[in-house]
């Protein structure tokens, strides 16, 4: 949020030029992107599908389709943390993991 801070200020100092800015109004723009930015929620149902999926790896019954339902939803996940962050690192990070659970997604489906 600092980087998003000092490019907004940046900005906002092109555009106007001499006249002064009203430092509230720019904390509350940063505010309002750290709330758009916060994938908290993601993370935490990301955790919360790997540990139901490692609970049914652990099932004696036919797990398959359960699996390939938690991939999808994993993979939503994946998708909004990558549509919120404006950060090219995570974006990559985010193409990795749709890869792994694509290959994982493979693997389920011959899972009975």
């Amino acid at each position: 949020m600092e980087a998003y801070r000092n490019r907004l200020n940046e900005r906002i100092g092109e555009l106007m030029g001499e006249v002064p800015v009203d430092a509230q109004r720019i904390a509350q723009e940063v505010a309002i992107m750290a709330d758009k930015c916060d994938i908290t929620e993601e993370i935490v149902r990301a955790r919360s599908h790997i540990a139901q999926f490692r609970s049914f790896l652990e099932r004696e019954e036919p797990v398959g389709r359960r699996l390939d339902f938690l991939l999808q939803e994993l993979n939503r996940e994946a998708n909004t943390i990558g549509a919120k962050s404006p950060d090219a690192r995570v974006a990559q990070i985010v193409v990795e993991l749709k890869s792994e659970i694509e290959r994982l997604r493979e693997q389920a489906q011959n899972v009975e």
